[in-house]
């Protein structure tokens, strides 16, 4: 049984139960007159065969209780749809951008996270969207659900009222990483919301704060929804051992092995289709040229140089 964490979740399953419940009751009243029909009026009691009249009132049953019971699971799904609609005006905001696989999350601060922090007891809406193709936005334990579209924006709200950390998955098939697109929901006191909502990010001094900076640009452009940091092979190759290493690539039809670089890595992000890495598939990474500067790439790549 899936937990429920949120104020949604309880009108939803509400809902469903009563779906369920009435289903069965259905299908057990239909098995019971198909037995006793078939039991009574069989051939070998009944050899021959009776004329039946019509019943109005037969007719008028069977017509209006399933009508009845239609308009019924109508209302308490039109209720619940409406009550999701309603966004509180106290509702702290979240943009949520789905991308090649992972997702995004931008508070009103500014601040970015692969992972969805919210405080418990407060209303919080989701402005979701797309950067590329159609994901679809679903935690679960909320049990909340909305498509992720590029150029659109929809939203949803809900109050976490669990503490806890709950999955955070994406249900619509969106290439070669889907099964990867997975993040996570934490849900912590207030107290400890506003300290991480509120905290600046400590950045290394001299060499080091290119590859913190670096560290940071990968996560905010979703980059290990395919590549791991931790030597295991995921959509892409693994950063760790990556620089200066060997790699055999295909380039223009024609297989060579090459020296994992600057110039190599730089080349990968802005054009990723010129070396095709053998043994991945091929025309999966989008192109970062325009939306990372020269400055970027570079602590990119000093963040790959301590992944030894």
């Amino acid at each position: 049984m899936l937990p429920d964490a949120s104020n949604i979740a309880k009108g939803v399953d509400g809902v469903l139960l009563f779906i369920v419940i009435t289903g069965i009751v259905i299908i057990g009243i239909v098995t019971f007159f198909m037995i006793f029909f078939s039991v009574t009026y069989n051939k070998r009691r009944h050899p021959e065969p009776d004329s039946v009249q019509d019943s109005t009132v037969l007719e008028i049953v069977w017509t209006v209780v399933p009508i009845g019971i239609v308009l019924v699971m109508f209302y308490l799904g039109w209720k619940n749809y409406k009550f999701i609609q309603g966004v509180p005006k106290n509702a702290m905001t979240v943009r949520v951008t789905g991308r090649q696989w992972s997702w995004l999350f931008t508070y009103a601060n500014g601040k970015n996270s692969g992972i969805l922090e919210l405080p418990v007891g407060k209303p919080v809406k989701l402005d979701i969207t797309s950067a590329d193709v159609i994901h679809g936005f679903f935690i679960p334990a909320f049990r909340i659900k909305q498509d992720a579209v590029p150029g659109v924006v929809n939203s949803i709200w809900f109050i976490p009222d669990k503490t806890g950390t709950y999955e955070i998955l994406c249900t619509v098939y969106c290439g070669i990483g889907h099964a990867h697109m997975l993040s996570k929901a934490v849900i912590v006191p207030e107290a400890d919301f506003d300290t991480w909502y509120n905290e600046k990010q400590q950045v290394p001094v001299q060499a080091n704060a290119a590859a913190a900076r670096g560290e940071g640009l990968i996560k905010q452009y979703g980059c290990t929804g395919c590549h791991t940091v931790d030597g295991s092979p995921l959509v892409g190759p693994t950063y760790k051992g990556l620089y200066n290493s060997r790699i055999t690539v295909i380039t223009n039809g024609k297989e060579r092995t090459v020296t994992a670089d600057d110039a190599y890595i730089k080349l990968c992000i802005l054009d990723p289709g010129v070396n095709l890495v053998k043994g991945f598939p091929p025309h999966v990474m989008p192109s970062f040229k325009g939306r990372l500067t020269g400055r970027d790439i570079r602590e990119i790549i000093a963040y790959v140089k301590t992944l030894k």
